[in-house]
């Protein structure tokens, strides 16, 4: 197991109570189709936000729970950075970056 993979847990479950805080965490799953978009970040069917949900979350979970190798590097803030700049949400978006952006540090940090 990679001695990584206890932080990049609690890191994900911090993400995710983030995204529960801001109101930015769906009930419903947007449709397959939305799903199975093969852009990055799937731009072209899903929010950011919804992105991060619906299959970010779901992927890093099983890489945990499978014991499979982690990515080599994670540009996940920088995409947030570019979707928030483009949105008026206030600050809400902050909190979210921080955590982000503490995840890119820990996937790209030696084992």
């Amino acid at each position: 197991m990679d001695v990584r993979f206890p932080k990049v847990a609690d890191q994900l479950l911090l993400i995710e109570r983030e995204l529960r805080a801001q109101g930015w965490w769906d009930d419903v799953p947007p449709s397959a189709e939305a799903l199975n978009s093969v852009e990055p970040f799937a731009v072209d069917t899903l929010e950011f936000e919804q992105w991060l949900q619906w299959i970010f979350l779901p992927k890093m979970k099983i890489i945990l729970e499978q014991d499979l190798p982690l990515p080599n590097a994670s540009g996940i803030q920088e995409m947030a950075e570019m979707v928030f700049a483009q949105r008026n949400v206030q600050g809400k978006d902050r909190q979210l970056q921080v955590l982000l952006k503490e995840f890119d540090l820990l996937i790209t940090a030696s084992r």
